[in-house]
């Protein structure tokens, strides 16, 4: 049994669809060089609106094609940045002026998206930055804020005010040298649950609430220029306001909260590829990977380490092999539109997911008693009974599968056309290969199927 809490989410239907899309988009679309450009060049808040926040418009947009992307691609459920730490929104919030509908877009972008996507038949997600860069009220820290080199060394600020003296002199010493006073967290905490109250409440079911990120400083945990988690989130309150609007949904693993005892109801590792099922204290638990076809999540135009359709597949069904999930990233780009590389790969894999969806919906990791063979990945349908053999490099001639097989196999045949697979080996074979009867030998085509990844259905007794 999977480890869970009575006020967690509803994961049946995450532990079966399996595959999702995730979509990073904002202001830093426009900039074409990765969705942390304004951490990682230390943009100021002027010259990062007067670049980004005044010219977009994405003028190409229509969510019905990126929906159709998606489902055509064989995804069930999608995850938007509906802020990310840029602080942008790409929805109509009351709380805030930092909105596309003060942009040259002059629309709510997310309402059409879940309709779009509702419409095909995918869950909506929503993701949600604690983290932002822009709020006045916001803590800026020493590690990942755009202004973290404005943060000054406690003994400069006291050389500052031990020279100023007077009553006066302190503080305008101090405000010379720190960009934090007069700067409130619990105003940024109130104003966090409010825009999370907003999504709540005005788009109908909301499946998942994709939060981001925490990152503790463990010595002082109230002090938030060195770090912020659950204090600086006020996550317990902001968790029971969620479970209160919307009980069934859906959180991550990064509010700082205890996995399963109080927030969150999947363990999400990013841009890494767990060796096994993921497990919390000693036990499995629900589980989504998130990567992106190459190195950036938001759109970037000059990135060349795509990864090909092949192994995306690859990566898929080894997610689904160890028990969890993948959520695959598509970055639009400024004028609304998923680029041809993406498209390309999002084709390539709903091609393969034509033909093979059945090894991955509904599918989990095989009981312990199968040994999979090496550059094999097994998945497993417990309701239909049938296990799936996902060939990662083609064998000469035979596939041979180690362990006690008798009289376990009722039939077997290639997925992507169900053409039969004989099993055995005729005694000339089995002398050779020294194999006893116990193994199972498939027979296969000397030349492999013209398919990203080929699969053998394994119908079980």
């Amino acid at each position: 049994m999977l480890k869970t809490h009575p006020t967690s989410g509803d994961t049946c239907w995450f532990v079966r669809d399996r595959f999702g899309l995730f979509i990073h988009w904002g202001l830093y679309s426009l900039a074409a060089r990765h969705e942390w450009v304004k951490s990682r060049e230390k943009i100021p808040d002027d010259l990062y609106d007067a670049r980004y926040f005044k010219h977009f418009d994405p003028d190409l947009y229509d969510p019905h094609l990126w929906a159709k992307a998606a489902g055509d691609a064989g995804m069930k459920y999608f995850v938007v940045t509906v802020k990310h730490h840029e602080g942008f929104c790409l929805w109509d919030s009351k709380l805030t002026d930092y909105k596309a509908t003060h942009t040259p877009a002059r629309r709510d972008l997310i309402r059409p998206l879940v309709e779009a996507m509702r419409a095909r038949g995918l869950r909506t997600g929503f993701y949600y930055s604690l983290i932002d860069w822009h709020h006045p009220h916001y803590i800026i820290d020493n590690r990942n804020h755009p202004r973290r080199d404005e943060i000054p060394i406690q003994g400069e600020i006291d050389a500052m005010i031990a020279q100023a003296g007077g009553d006066a002199g302190p503080r305008a010493a101090r405000v010379a040298v720190d960009p934090n006073l007069g700067r409130d967290q619990q105003k940024y905490i109130d104003y966090l649950h409010g825009q999370v109250r907003e999504l709540l409440s005005e788009y109908g079911q909301i499946d998942i609430l994709w939060f981001d990120f925490s990152f503790v400083n463990k010595q002082d945990r109230t002090n938030f220029v060195l770090g912020k988690g659950r204090e600086a989130w006020g996550s317990e309150k902001l968790l029971e306001m969620i479970r209160r609007l919307q009980p069934k949904i859906l959180l991550t693993d990064r509010l700082d909260l205890d996995m399963f005892l109080s927030g969150g109801d999947f363990k999400t590792p990013e841009q890494a590829q767990p060796v096994g099922w993921v497990h919390v204290d000693g036990k499995p638990v629900v589980w989504e990977a998130c990567q992106t076809f190459s190195g950036s999540w938001g759109y970037h135009r000059d990135e060349c380490t795509w990864r090909s359709t092949r192994q995306l597949i690859q990566t898929l069904i080894d997610c689904v092999s160890k028990g969890g999930n993948l959520l695959l990233n598509v970055g639009p780009t400024a004028r609304g539109e998923f680029d041809e590389r993406a498209l390309d790969r999002l084709n390539g894999i709903g091609q393969w997911m034509r033909r093979h969806s059945r090894s991955i919906y509904d599918c989990t990791q095989a009981p312990a008693e199968f040994q999979c063979p090496p550059d094999c990945r097994f998945t497993y349908n417990p309701q239909t009974n049938r296990l799936y053999v996902h060939l990662f490099a083609w064998p000469y001639k035979h596939l041979h599968l180690v362990g006690d097989w008798t009289d376990r196999v009722e039939y077997a045949q290639l997925l992507h056309d169900a053409s039969e697979i004989r099993q055995g080996l005729d005694s000339w074979h089995a002398a050779q290969l020294g194999l006893t009867g116990k193994a199972l030998s498939l027979s296969l085509p000397l030349v492999e199927p013209n398919v990203a990844v080929p699969v053998i259905e394994l119908f079980l007794k």
